[in-house]
C-alpha cells in the first residue's frame, strides 16, 4: 500500500484539444501541485503541455 500512496498513478491530458493522454507516476513529496509536463503530442503532430487531471 504504502507504494501507491507514495507515487499514485496520474493521467496527463494534452492541451491541445486532441484527447491524448500519458500514463505516469508522480511523487507527492516532490510535486504536490498538478504535473505540467511538455511532451509529443502525437495526433497534434508537436509538443504541447500536458497536465494531470485527476
Amino acid at each position: 500500500m504504502a507504494r501507491s500512496e507514495l507515487r499514485p498513478i496520474v493521467k496527463l491530458r494534452s492541451t491541445a484539444g486532441t484527447g491524448y493522454t500519458y500514463v505516469t507516476r508522480k511523487s507527492r513529496r516532490n510535486d504536490p501541485d498538478r504535473l505540467v509536463l511538455r511532451k509529443y503530442d502525437p495526433a497534434a503532430g508537436h509538443h504541447v503541455e500536458f497536465r494531470e487531471e485527476r
